[in-house]
């Protein structure tokens, strides 16, 4: 029979789907599979309405078999088959999809899934075969044809014999070239693999010849050497019955964390599982976890995000990462949609309009669980903050604080008053009724912080201080502002507004009368410090570093760790304690000793500097001024 030949744009699009579309050639298999299903389901759903159809459910299959030695893959289906008009329609022209036009002919029941498009998928066979033959009976008739083709040259159409309805699709395997190893593709265990991997859900049984070895009857006992001979079996390679579209009822405890431990190679129960099936603008079943423990590679640029997702049960992408913005990137699991749009090619679903659907609705779901885990479980959520709080921190901050509100009321922090960490919604229930603001202190570590001067007035009044130990954290604060209404205020930095206003006017009064000696001390200090003046803050310490501007000095300390030849610096000032004796000190040299004030002033300085844990400009100095101070 003369050779047919594919329209040019076809051809062009052969080449695409060989060359380019598919990242993995095992990909193949998969899309002859997901048709076989289709196949079978249009059958199935024509038995629903026609009895003279003997088969039920359970008699459908799809059978592979492998020939080394011709170097042949057969997959076959008892599915509705083809005529000779539908494989000239669906086959000899490329992304002409049976079973999108089946689907839109007939009213499908639900329990009928039709999962891709016949044409497109279908010619992923020629990455791995220089010969593709289909051999196919429809139902209804008694008449079977044979589709051939190799490749982009064309195909013919032509009688042949089939004694029951269905497809046989055949595959010449290439041989090896010096990149490629196309041998694979004929090892069962491979086929075993690339089945499991992708088509495991598959609602039919995947069937294959798997050859097996056993010890020889008579052997291996009384004296005689173990012999073993070979025999083969008939094994259904796929499970068939997602975990994930069972009820909740259906699965135990025990499953969840085994199918955990098993698909994401962990080996730890998970913290949280979140099973849930959603349908309204987007439907789909969806099984996601959140670990014990944050993986090794977390917080490095190696750690790659994403879900699993299927289209009904066929796996599209090993992780897709549209799935999960960047503050729930710890989530691990899976989702499996009938919605998605399967064009061009199943590793093409980035910009799909329904996958962005999905991806906002489980954004939303994991930020509800993670809510309702802090309120019923708050030991497993404390667990969990240690492990991935930091993830959720840097989503405040980043794209300019665009997340705030949706991560605010998941966020920790160490309270001063509770010795623990507790939300801010439950640090805000707890203000004082005269409180104005958040108070908040920063350091390496909460031991540290608890001993800063600038914290003794504010915990004098009796106000909770929520201590951030973490880089992330003041960033996070400053993007977000305020929390329910009321202003994050560092106790660090600017007026505190504790004062009543008597007080405020004792300090202005004395800050008119020092403003000599404050000028002078500034003048020593130079451009180390924009400003020397009284303190608002201090109790019983003699003196304390604080900042003014957007720029606090735990920020200095981390911006100015980063690996960059771009270094800031705080807008700093240095507070004095005028209840303190050294104010007095200090004003008698100002008046008898400006040398002495000078090196009194550098001390002071230099030890405000060592209690916010930043390093000291010039040690020896520091050694030498104090060694000094101790033989006068």
């Amino acid at each position: 029979m003369a050779k047919k030949q594919f329209k040019a744009e076809s051809k062009r699009l052969l080449d695409l789907m060989i060359h380019s579309i598919y990242t993995h050639h095992e990909i193949f298999l998969r899309e002859l599979i997901s048709n076989a299903s289709d196949a079978i389901d249009k059958l199935y759903f024509k038995s629903l309405t026609d009895h003279s159809i003997s088969l039920s459910r359970e008699d459908f299959k799809i059978h592979l078999s492998l020939d080394k030695e011709n170097r042949t893959l057969t997959l076959s289906d008892n599915g509705i088959g083809m005529t000779q008009e539908e494989l000239e329609n669906n086959l000899g022209v490329i992304a002409k999809s049976g079973s999108l036009a089946f689907k839109k002919e007939n009213d499908m029941q639900d329990d009928v899934d039709i999962i891709g498009q016949f044409g497109v998928g279908f010619y992923a066979a020629f990455m791995v075969s220089s010969e593709v033959k289909v051999v196919s009976r429809a139902y209804g008739s008694d008449d079977a044809y044979c589709w051939i083709s190799s490749g982009v040259d064309g195909y013919t159409i032509e009688p042949c014999r089939k004694d029951s309805v269905g497809t046989d699709v055949i595959l010449k395997i290439k041989e090896n070239t010096e990149e490629e190893n196309f041998d694979e593709f004929l090892e069962q265990y491979r086929i075993q693999g690339i089945v499991k991997k992708y088509s495991d859900y598959i609602r039919y049984p995947i069937q294959m010849e798997m050859e097996r070895s056993k010890l020889k009857e008579g052997t291996g006992k009384d004296g005689v050497d173990p012999e073993y001979e070979t025999y083969t079996e008939t094994e259904t390679l796929n499970s068939m019955v997602p975990i994930w579209k069972k009820s909740k009822e259906e699965v135990s405890e025990e499953d969840y964390n085994n199918f955990y431990k098993e698909k994401f190679f962990d080996f730890e129960d998970p913290l949280k599982v979140i099973h849930s099936k959603t349908e309204g603008a987007a439907t789909y079943n969806a099984l996601l976890f959140i670990p014990a423990k944050a993986p090794f590679n977390y917080y490095t640029k190696d750690f790659e995000k994403g879900l699993q997702l299927y289209s009904n049960g066929v796996l599209i992408m090993d992780k897709c990462a549209d799935l999960l913005p960047d503050y729930f990137s710890f989530v691990k699991g899976l989702v499996d949609s009938e919605d998605l749009s399967l064009n061009i090619s199943r590793e093409m679903l980035q910009h799909d309009r329904q996958l962005k659907v999905i991806a906002k609705s489980i954004e939303k779901k994991i930020k509800n669980e993670l809510a309702k885990l802090m309120k019923s479980d708050r030991e497993a959520y404390n667990k969990f903050f240690e492990n991935f709080g930091l993830q959720l921190k840097y989503g405040v901050y980043s794209n300019y604080g665009m997340n705030k509100e949706q991560l605010q009321d998941l966020l920790l922090f160490h309270s001063s008053s509770e010795n623990k960490l507790v939300s801010l919604a439950e640090y805000v229930s707890r203000m004082k009724e005269e409180q104005k603001y958040i108070y908040y202190a920063t350091g390496e570590s909460v031991a540290r912080i608890e001993h800063l001067p600038q914290a003794e007035l504010v915990k004098d009044k009796g106000f909770e201080i929520l201590y951030l130990t973490d880089d992330i954290d003041e960033f996070a604060i400053q993007m977000m502002r305020e929390y329910q209404e009321k202003q994050f205020k560092s106790i660090s930095a600017g007026d505190l507004d504790l004062e009543t206003e008597e007080e405020k006017e004792e300090i202005k009064k004395q800050e008119e009368e020092n403003k000599d000696l404050f000028a002078a001390m500034k003048e020593a200090l130079g451009d180390k410090v924009s400003k020397v003046r009284l303190s608002q803050r201090l109790k019983s310490h003699p003196v304390c570093l604080t900042s003014e501007g957007g720029l606090s000095l735990e920020m200095e300390k981390v911006l100015n760790a980063m690996p960059t030849d771009q270094k800031v610096k705080a807008e700093r000032v240095l507070e004095i304690n005028a209840a303190h004796p050294i104010f007095e000190t200090l004003k008698k040299l100002a008046a008898t000793d400006p040398e002495k004030l000078n090196a009194y002033t550098d001390l002071l300085y230099t030890q405000a500097m060592l209690i916010e844990g930043m390093p000291v400009e010039d040690p020896v100095a520091f050694s030498n001024a104090v060694c000094d101070l101790m033989t006068q």
